[in-house]
C-alpha cells in the first residue's frame, strides 16, 4: 500500500507552480484608471479586479461604462520587477 508514484507527484507540481505564475501576473499585473489630465483616478491589481468583477459583476459594469462614458482611459499596465523587462502598458480608446 506504500506505493509511490512518482507520475502524479510530478503532476501536481507542475499544476502548482501553473497556479503560482498565474497569481503572480495577476498581482503584477494592474488595471489603471486615468482622467483626461492624465492623473491616476483608481490603480487595481488585476486579481483584485477580477474578484471584484465576480463578487458584484453589476457594480463593475457600471463602473467600467461610467469610466468610458466619461473622460477616462482606462489601462492594463505590466509593472516592472526588479532586473526583469520594462513596464509594458495596453491602452483602451478614449470616448
Amino acid at each position: 500500500m506504500s506505493e509511490s508514484r512518482p507520475e502524479s507527484n510530478r503532476t501536481v507540481d507542475s499544476v502548482v507552480d501553473a497556479v503560482r505564475g498565474l497569481v503572480n501576473e495577476g498581482v503584477n499585473r494592474r488595471v489603471v484608471v486615468r482622467d483626461s489630465k492624465d492623473d491616476v483616478v483608481l490603480e487595481v491589481p488585476v486579481a483584485l479586479g477580477l474578484v471584484a468583477a465576480l463578487a458584484a459583476p453589476v457594480a463593475t459594469t457600471i463602473g467600467v461604462g461610467a469610466a468610458l462614458a466619461g473622460k477616462y482611459g482606462i489601462k492594463l499596465e505590466t509593472r516592472k520587477r526588479l532586473g526583469g523587462p520594462p513596464v509594458t502598458t495596453v491602452d483602451t480608446e478614449e470616448v
